[in-house]
């Protein structure tokens, strides 16, 4: 799905003093709209590709209420650089710069092309943090652009990754190795969620296809935590995982070890 127009997009959130989003101190620009449906989803709010009224669940003491509000809104290209030109001293310091996440950002790639036009112009370090699934077309014209990739890679099997996220994994795959044969700079992000991408064949298929990759991509290892369930109970979703727990240590460093086995170089944490 395309954004409103080069000038125009749907976000749902700009959130300044980021560490978590790229190197350095951010600022994170999430667009609004994704094609994944992953059960496990950290920001459920962002999948529809327009404004929604979501009803929240709040507590006041000991007390439950809900009360509605609009998740999303439209901005203009200006709106997002003025955010961003705010405190642009303090992230150029720390090396920092902007990062594009979601949702999706090339669910709206026109409205992406625009502002990575100018970010290039102003000199600002960008990154995009992207689940893969866009056309391949619109990846190869952005990525000279792109400074960083922080690129979801989650299931291998393809049953399994239509089971668990609702779309198929081969558009994901070839844009991730059309990145890294292309030389373009890359990190993979891989969920650590127990009982879905923990199985050793999965964690066995990541390994070996990072592996083959050009320049073989660092690894970020994002374990599963509890924040999910508290946007579920805030956002009043469906908490699709149950009572999952979130993965052991000695699970995380045991992930960690299987991928450094491949001469990946693998961080805890995003």
């Amino acid at each position: 799905m395309s954004g409103r127009s080069a000038q125009r997009g749907i976000i749902f959130d700009i959130r300044r003093y980021s560490v978590q989003d790229g190197p350095g101190i951010r600022t994170t620009v999430f667009f609004k709209g994704c094609p994944l449906r992953c059960v496990w989803c950290h920001n459920p709010e962002s999948q529809e590709f327009k404004p929604v009224r979501i009803r929240r669940k709040l507590r006041l003491g000991s007390d439950d209420f809900a009360a509605e509000e609009w998740c999303g809104r439209e901005v203009t290209v200006p709106q997002v650089l003025s955010e961003a030109e705010r405190d642009w001293p303090f992230y150029e310091e720390s090396g920092g710069g902007i990062t594009f996440s979601g949702g999706e950002p090339f669910a709206q790639p026109e409205f992406l092309a625009t502002l990575l036009d100018e970010c290039r112009r102003r000199g600002w370090h960008t990154c995009v943090d992207t689940c893969g699934h866009a056309e391949g077309e619109w990846v190869r014209k952005l990525a000279p652009g792109i400074d960083l990739f922080l690129y979801d890679l989650k299931l291998i099997d393809p049953e399994l990754h239509r089971r668990f996220t609702g779309a198929e994994n081969d558009r994901i795959l070839e844009n991730l190795a059309i990145l890294a044969g292309g030389g373009h700079s890359l990190v993979i992000r891989f969920p650590l969620i127990p009982g879905y991408t923990d199985s050793p064949a999965n964690l066995e298929g990541v390994a070996r296809f990072v592996a083959r990759l050009p320049g073989r991509p660092a690894i970020h290892l994002l374990p599963y935590h509890r924040i999910f369930e508290d946007k579920c109970r805030r956002f009043a979703r469906e908490n699709r995982l149950g009572d999952t727990e979130p993965p052991q240590p000695e699970a995380i460093q045991a992930a960690a070890n299987h991928f450094i086995r491949y001469g990946l170089t693998v961080q805890i944490g995003g």
